[in-house]
């Protein structure tokens, strides 16, 4: 048979039956994703391959058996149409809606029309002729188009999208926090086209997930880091995004952990204030996030002096941890383990100057820990470097605010872990001791 001029997604399609071949097996034969080739016919006659991919699809086709060649001439003809005109789009992507600002050419249009007439003249004739075959195909490959159009291609990108947010999820596992930060902004470079293309509410929302848990993430990273006002922002992209997405759970995270920004960075009742709703939950609603803005508010209230309050939010903490699942206490940025827990209460009974029980807490964390959890220990020595200077061992205190600080590498001596450092040495800054945490300190920030 003749030479396909210029591939368009129409042939493409046609080509892969022809050769009876999977999407996943079409596209590792031309050597482009399973996507593109997913894109590609779904473009139909509107979308043309770039000049490569051209030149792959000439290769396959002139390498086909003599069947496949009979199979693709039926199915070309049973779809009707010659090969695209140039001028069309070259991008491999489909083209967006109308309401995206995309305008057909009124000879694209000409030919779109002349082109259904054609089919729908086809199928008339086909089947006044008895001829069944081709209007049958012709019928399929509608169908095909038509369930493209209703539901969304991208399926399995949304997949392996969620696959991406559920890698990030489990911490930094000793890599460096400006690493993490440089590839979620490298995913959400290329996530951002997928949600604009998402046609489906079910699409957009499992999207929505996935882009509020990445926001979380940076975040959490940006707040470890010490730069507060960018977290914030984060995190309030994090619960737009848990807004849409419809995830009730996911808004309770996103707004306890958004809380711990101000929290650490000297605005403890606007913390609490961010976390009373989750409070307001009561016991009717136990899961990770909402345990964890009681232990949250618990920081936050003792942090403000109302004693009270935090140590009724430790207890409606300790009560509701124990009711818990397997999958809410995962070791995990969106799980409640009890690792975590231990440090939030802690921090929270260090604060009130209830070190007995804050030591216990400390045991208990750094037995739970895993040996990559750097930043977990560091929070951990301050708290009871806190607990020694509240019961007069200064020197203890620093020894041990001390180590823990130059066994931080460079790259998490700032931000958090510096922060807490600092609330150490104001409480031993008259002791002579001090000397040795305060050059500590001094030599991170030059």
């Amino acid at each position: 048979m003749a030479a396909i001029v210029h591939w368009s997604g129409r042939e493409i399609r046609a080509l892969r039956q022809a050769q009876r071949m999977s999407l996943r097996a079409f596209s590792e034969h031309l050597g482009v994703s399973e996507r593109m080739v997913s894109k590609w016919e779904a473009g139909g006659p509107a979308i043309t391959p770039r000049p490569v991919n051209q030149a792959a699809l000439d290769t396959s086709l002139a390498s086909a058996a003599a069947d496949v060649h009979e199979r693709f001439a039926v199915l070309l003809d049973s779809v009707v149409g010659t090969p695209d005109e140039e001028g069309q789009r070259e991008t491999g992507e489909q083209c967006p809606s109308a309401t995206d600002g995309c305008r057909s050419t009124p000879e694209v249009q000409d030919q779109g029309e002349e082109e259904e007439m054609k089919r729908r003249s086809l199928m008339r004739g086909a089947v006044a002729a008895g001829v069944a075959a081709p209007a049958v195909a012709a019928l399929v490959s509608a169908r095909q188009e038509l369930d493209a159009a209703l539901s969304d291609e991208s399926t399995a990108d949304i997949a392996y999208w969620e696959s991406v947010a559920e890698r990030y999820a489990y911490g930094y596992n000793g890599r460096a926090p400006a690493g993490i930060l440089a590839e979620i902004a490298v995913d959400l470079g290329q996530l951002r086209p997928v949600l604009s293309h998402a046609r489906t509410v079910a699409a957009r929302s499992r999207l929505c997930h996935v882009v509020s848990r990445l926001a979380g993430v940076a975040g959490i990273v940006l707040h470890d880091l010490g730069d507060h006002r960018e977290s914030t922002q984060w995190f309030h992209a994090a619960g737009r995004a848990a807004e849409e997405s419809g995830d009730g759970d996911l808004q309770v995270w996103v707004r306890a952990r958004g809380a711990m920004v101000p929290l650490n960075f000297g605005a403890p009742a606007l913390a609490g204030s961010l976390v009373e709703p989750v409070l307001a939950l009561g016991t009717r609603h136990t899961s990770a996030a909402r345990v964890l803005g009681c232990a949250v508010a618990a920081r936050a209230y003792a942090a403000t002096g109302d004693r009270e309050s935090a140590l009724t939010a430790v207890n409606e903490a300790e009560s509701a941890v124990e009711r818990l699942g397997v999958g809410d206490r995962a070791d995990s940025w969106f799980g409640y383990p009890p690792q975590k827990h231990h440090v939030h209460l802690s921090q929270a009974l260090t604060l009130l100057g209830e070190t007995r029980r804050a030591y216990a807490q400390q045991d208990r964390a750094l037995e739970l820990s895993r040996s990559p959890s750097v930043m977990t220990r560091g929070l951990i020595a301050f708290d009871r470097a806190s607990c020694l200077a509240q019961d007069g061992e200064t020197e203890e205190a620093v020894s041990v605010a001390a180590d823990a600080f130059e066994a931080l590498p460079p790259s998490y001596r700032d931000g958090l872990t510096h922060a807490r450092a600092t609330a150490v040495l104001r409480l031993v800054s008259r002791t002579p001791e001090s000397d040795r945490l305060r050059t500590a300190l001094e030599s991170a920030v030059g």
